[in-house]
């Protein structure tokens, strides 16, 4: 029996090449996006189901996983995949944008988990991966509620797979660092009218660039080949990062003491 899987955020990115590579490697997939009128490309492809999934929208939770198992009579593996960085002066941060940033990074996510698992539970099985990022483990100035999202996304993960073993329910965690180099192509931003932090934010791009140089960046595609990896290779492994720029990253602050590791980090960023 063919293999289903739900992807959240399938409309671009990693959401969109890990839907094509699980359908081209003989799975269903119901690929979920806000706006499911507006696809051209996926919905061209056999056993798969393009349908409209809004994290922050719980009737169209339940109305895709509903879809999905009367189109494939199971779901076996969810990725939550939908999210966003916002960056900025944290002082600057509207309440509203904190509130977005927190409703779809970490309270969509665990309202479309919550929505699953009855079906997993039942059926004795299942895998959930959590896409999160090197931003879960590791942090750099100007994205506090970003990295907040993603630690929470961290430590949710990691007690979910003790609280989910024993039901046969197995839980992964996707850490990417930057995609390619769109670092800051993929954000939103914050304005600050703080003069105060103009001299530091100016050259935070500039900074992370001449850091991460040297290190080859994660393809939306090699980040798709790792999420497919972590849903068949039938080990409890709870992390995966994907990139030399995660692992350079997420090595820095393991390797080191908390001290060296704060002030190796300042080094790169407050200049």
């Amino acid at each position: 029996m063919k293999k289903t899987i739900l992807i959240t955020g399938a409309s671009s990115g990693i959401g969109r090449e890990a839907a094509k590579l699980f359908q081209h490697n003989g799975w269903n997939v119901i690929a979920t996006m806000r706006s499911p009128e507006k696809e051209l490309e996926l919905n061209q492809l056999d056993d798969v189901l393009v349908t409209r999934l809004d994290v922050q929208d719980q009737s169209s939770i339940s109305g895709a996983i509903e879809e999905g198992i009367a189109r494939f009579g199971r779901i076996d593996a969810l990725v939550n995949n939908a999210g966003y960085a916002l960056v900025g002066v944290f002082e600057s941060a509207t309440r509203e944008q904190v509130y977005k940033q927190f409703n779809v990074n970490l309270f969509g996510l665990i309202d479309v988990t919550q929505a699953m698992l009855p079906y997993m539970r039942l059926q004795g099985s299942g895998t959930i991966i959590n896409i999160s990022s090197m931003g879960g483990q590791i942090t750099f100035p100007f994205g506090s509620l970003y990295h907040s999202t993603k630690f929470a996304v961290e430590g949710l993960s990691e007690s979910l797979a003790h609280e989910l073993y024993s039901l046969g329910i197995t839980v992964k965690v996707i850490e990417p660092g930057s995609i390619a180099t769109n670092f800051r192509g993929a954000v939103d931003m914050i304005k600050n009218d703080i003069a105060a932090y103009d001299p530091i934010f100016a050259g935070f791009f500039n900074n992370y660039a001449q850091a991460a140089s040297h290190l080859t960046k994660a393809t939306p595609e090699e980040v798709a080949q790792i999420i497919y990896e972590a849903a068949t290779d039938g080990t409890d492994r709870l992390r995966y990062a994907v990139g030399a720029d995660a692992h350079f990253f997420i090595d820095t602050k393991y390797q080191n003491s908390d001290p060296d590791y704060m002030r190796q980090m300042r080094g790169y960023f407050i200049k």
